[in-house]
C-alpha cells in the first residue's frame, strides 16, 4: 500500500492558519470593530443606521466555522485513528484491494503528528502485526505488511520457507486460493508465526525471493502475506523503527474491486485484521 502523506502536513497548515486568524480577530479585529461602530454591538435597537464595512469579514467566518473540524479531525487523525485504504494486492488474503481500515496510532508510542517524533513510548511491535510504516526508499509514501522480525531476530527465506532464528515456520495448506484478485493458481496457506495465525498466498509457478536477514536494534523485518507478489522487507531491508506508524486493526469499508460502482463489500465491514 502507499500513500502520499502530504494530506497530513496540509491538514496541520489549515488547522494553524485558521487558528491564526480567529485568535487575531478575537484579539485585534473584533474590538476594533465595536468601537468603530458601538450601535451594531448595542443591546438597544437603534434605527437607520448601516454598517455593513464593520461586518465580520467572510475569511473570519470561514475561520470560526472550519478551525473546530479541523482541529477535532487532525487530533483524531494524528494521535488516535487513521484511516486508510488498501490500494494493492501485496496483503492477500488477510486484505483485499477495495479494503478500508483503521490504524491505531498510538500501539506504538504516541507521535507527533507530520513529523512523526515519538512523544510517549508504548508497546513495540510484536511478530505477526500488521503494521502501516513509511516506506524506508521514500519516506513520503506509507505501507503496509507484517510484522515478521523484530530487533536481533536472525531471519531467513529460503524455496518460499521461512525461518526466524533457525526455527521453521510452519504452514498448513488449506486449498486453492477462489478469492478476488487475478493470483490463480495461487495456494493458500494458514502460517502460524511464534502463536500468530494467519493466512498467505504462494503460487508455485512463479520464484520465491531468497533472503537472508539479522535485523538490528530499533528495526523490523516486514513480509506481505502474498508472498510472491509483495515489495516488501526482502527487497529494500528492514524498517526503522522512527518510520512505523500505527497498527492496522480494523476493516471499516470494502469496495468491491476497489472501485465504488461494483458494490459494497458488506461481508467484510467491521472485520477485525489479524
Amino acid at each position: 500500500m502507499n500513500i502520499n502523506l502530504d494530506f497530513a502536513f496540509f491538514l496541520l497548515s489549515g488547522t494553524v492558519i485558521t487558528g491564526l486568524i480567529w485568535l487575531l480577530d478575537s484579539l485585534a479585529l473584533a474590538p476594533r470593530r465595536k468601537i468603530n461602530n458601538p450601535h451594531e454591538y448595542s443591546s438597544e435597537p437603534v434605527h437607520g443606521t448601516s454598517s455593513p464595512s464593520n461586518k465580520e469579514p467572510i475569511l473570519v467566518e470561514y475561520s470560526k466555522s472550519f478551525f473546530p473540524v479541523l482541529l477535532i479531525v487532525f487530533l483524531l487523525r494524528g494521535f488516535l485513528v487513521e484511516p486508510f485504504r488498501i490500494p494493492s494486492g501485496s496483503m492477500i488474503p488477510s486484505l483485499y484491494i477495495g479494503d478500508f481500515i483503521l490504524v491505531n496510532k498510538f500501539a506504538y508510542g504516541v507521535r507527533m503528528p507530520v513529523f512523526n517524533k515519538v512523544i510517549f513510548e508504548m508497546d513495540k511491535p510484536e511478530r505477526g502485526d500488521v503494521a502501516v510504516f513509511k516506506y524506508p526508499k521514500d519516506p513520503s509514501i506509507d505501507y503496509i505488511k507484517r510484522v515478521i522480525g523484530v530487533p536481533g531476530d536472525h531471519i531467513a527465506y529460503y524455496n518460499k520457507v521461512l525461518y526466524v532464528n533457525d526455527i521453521e515456520v510452519k504452514h498448513k495448506q488449506i486449498g486453492e486460493y477462489s478469492g478476488p484478485g487475478e493470483y490463480n493458481p495461487a495456494r493458500e496457506y494458514t502460517e502460524t508465526l511464534f502463536g500468530v495465525e494467519h493466512n498467505i498466498l504462494l503460487i508455485s509457478q512463479r520464484p520465491g525471493r531468497d533472503a537472508e536477514y539479522i535485523v538490528p536494534e530499533g528495526h523490523y523485518f516486514m513480509m506481505g502475506d502474498n508472498r510472491d507478489n509483495s515489495n516488501d522487507s526482502r527487497y529494500w531491508g528492514v524498517v526503522p523503527e522512527k518510520y512505523l506508524v500505527g497498527k492496522a486493526f480494523l476493516i471499516w469499508m470494502h469496495l468491491n474491486n476497489g472501485n465504488l460502482f461494483d458494490g459494497i463489500g458488506f461481508k467484510r465491514m467491521g472485520q477485525f485484521i489479524e
